[in-house]
């Protein structure tokens, strides 16, 4: 049956659709509140579609729906059915890792350790995942410290008939004090289980509860003049509060709400989720996505929200993100803050969103150098409204010392990486004194005089200048003068606060500090200051070094270094005979030398 004679079979119920193509293979699976009019506005408008979205409809052969009973069980079918048929042109999640789980085995004395695979059968007891290892291995450190529980590298299959005819023997962790010997009867399988319970409960972010609780019972244990067991819940309470006191991000405690927040950048997503209880985040995972038929920003979170759903469980009665995303679910009140430890906690996950955005660029770096730099091309494109791809970047810098020995550089950018072969430096030649302004016209002038009557086809799409204002002003004089100001863009970045100034726009642009478009700017810059710094200290360091010697006719580098290694210096040579002199110079330039030292 065509496609669009099935929709009018849809009911308008919510549910899960499927679109097959001619080979009958999953190609899309989408979620709707009302089946038929999603559906129908793939088929009834096609001029409104986006172009990848009509290429997924030129190839839908046969569609079919599923009923469910409501929204929350909407997203969670899609995400299974994406999951089992991996559809062509669906989201698609570009995580592959194993996340860490913390297990509390199923045992008489459970054990507690990590692990990469999550058993489905419900005897132990996982919690996570967790996106750092780091910070697991921190949560076991602290049960350890806590409580003397068996870990992974304890294999015993310790039963109670098996302590009562002492078949185990203890390790070396029952005498170091890490153990309490539960394999040779030393604790009881209630004592121990309520160890067991009090780091499910941490886990759980159970934590202030349990600090009340302890303080309790040590109070109790002073009256009753137990002091020893006092101490003991001193120490736990201590160890307790200098850890969550650093997992604590916001001020009240008793906030509980799950945190999503979205990044985006051309087809890939990059979301960073957090589960807070009690004021604490006990739980936080990192995840990427690539769209595909151009979806849009609510459809991306609905995804995420229900991916962690599968992974988590049920979400938190509170749910915070950064904008309503499309789906209302039964017991979930969806929260977009504006001000307050709300948005504190939003502003958190946004960053860690982007911290993952940059990562993914900076190894894409490596694996995907071309990518990467057409990336960074076409976001400096964008950034500062060009018409054209920046494939060929020039950036300018220039340098005196007090007025002396000014030079300057320019280094050039193709594809967004350096080309040395084509820097090029400038001594100054009409600029008398320290005169940054004039010394930037003069050398924007005389790069593209000459490039204009050498290779008027490569011009730059960009040229930046190391500068404000008062320097770009400079160089767009310049380049008015030559009549080619139409032909390409000048900026100047501005080291202070590392705003792009443009010409004739009073109000500087201010990019973010982590985008690829000002790293790209700052990187040529950089490099244009480096290679000038390097022409101006060689020339420094002629200048200190010349002597009168080589004020003298007939006495050229060479000579200066043959004299100064026979006598080594000048007053020497003054000092010397014609004839000693004569062995190193020749008599006509010996005169000549003693002549000149001599006066």
């Amino acid at each position: 049956m065509d496609p669009r004679e099935a929709i009018r079979l849809f009911p308008h119920s919510p549910g899960v659709y499927r679109y097959y193509d001619a080979a009958g293979s999953v190609i899309y699976v989408g979620k709707a509140k009302d089946l038929h009019k999603r559906v129908a506005q793939y088929f009834v408008a096609p001029e409104r579609l986006t172009k990848k979205t009509a290429i997924l409809v030129s190839h839908i052969a046969r569609a079919e729906y599923t009923v469910v009973g409501s929204e929350a069980d909407a997203l969670l079918l899609e995400n299974n059915l994406i999951k089992q048929y991996k559809p062509k042109y669906n989201i698609l999640l570009k995580d592959s890792k194993t996340y860490p789980w913390i297990c509390v085995s199923n045992e008489s004395f459970p054990r507690i350790f990590l692990t990469r695979r999550v058993e489905k059968s419900g005897k132990n007891r996982y919690f996570g995942p967790y996106s750092s290892v780091k910070h697991a291995y921190s949560l076991l450190d602290l049960f350890f410290s806590l409580y003397p529980l068996r870990g992974a590298d304890c294999k015993l299959k310790i039963t109670s008939d098996g302590i009562l005819h002492r078949k185990y023997r203890p390790c070396l962790k029952l005498h170091t004090g890490t153990c309490a010997g539960c394999c040779v009867g030393k604790v009881s399988e209630e004592e121990y289980g309520i160890w067991v319970e009090a780091v499910s409960r941490l886990l759980q972010g159970d934590a202030h509860r349990l600090i009340r609780e302890y303080k309790a019972e040590m109070a109790a244990c002073a009256e009753q003049l137990d002091f020893e067991r006092a101490q003991r819940y001193k120490q736990w309470i201590d160890t307790l509060q200098a850890h969550y006191s650093r997992s604590i991000i916001v001020g009240n405690p008793n906030l509980s709400a799950d945190v999503f927040a979205l990044v985006f950048d051309e087809d890939q997503a990059y979301g960073n989720f957090l589960r807070v209880k009690g004021g604490s985040i006990i739980q936080s995972l990192n995840l990427r996505f690539q769209t595909r038929i151009e979806e849009s920003r609510e459809d991306v979170l609905a995804f995420f929200i229900g991916e962690i759903e599968d992974k988590f469980g049920a979400l938190s009665k509170e749910v915070i993100v950064p904008f309503p995303p499309g789906v209302d679910l039964d017991g979930v009140q969806f929260t977009t803050p504006s001000r307050g430890d709300k948005l504190a906690l939003l502003q958190l996950a946004s960053r860690n969103a982007a911290q993952i955005r940059i990562d993914a660029l900076k190894q894409s770096e490596h694996t995907d150098p071309d990518a990467y730099y057409e990336r960074m091309m076409a976001e400096l494109r964008d950034a500062l409204g060009m018409k054209v791809l920046p494939e060929h970047i020039e950036c300018f810098d220039n340098s005196n010392l007090q007025g002396t020995n000014p030079v300057a550089a320019c280094v050039v950018f193709r594809g967004g990486k350096p080309s040395k072969k084509d820097y090029r430096h400038f001594c100054i030649k009409t600029v008398v004194g320290a005169n940054d302004f004039a010394s930037m016209k003069e050398i924007v002038n005389r790069r593209y005089s000459r490039l204009m009557a050498e290779a008027p086809d490569d011009l730059p799409q960009l040229i930046v200048i190391d500068g404000g204002k008062g320097q770009l002003g400079c160089a767009w004089e310049a380049l008015c003068e030559l009549g080619i100001q139409d032909r390409l863009m000048v900026v100047g970045l501005a080291k202070w606060l590392e705003e792009v100034v443009r010409v004739n726009d009073p109000v500087p642009l201010f990019l973010d500090r982590n985008s690829l478009a000002l790293k790209l700017m700052q990187q040529a810059r950089d490099e244009a200051h480096r290679f000038n710094i390097t022409h101006h200290r060689l020339r420094r360091s002629k200048a200190q070094i010349h002597s009168v010697l080589r004020d003298i006719k007939g006495v050229g580098e060479k000579m200066e270094q043959k004299l100064l290694l026979r006598f080594g210096s000048v007053a020497r040579i003054a000092a010397a005979s014609e004839e000693e002199i004569a062995q190193v110079a020749g008599p006509a330039l010996a005169a000549a030398i003693k002549q000149a030292l001599g006066d």
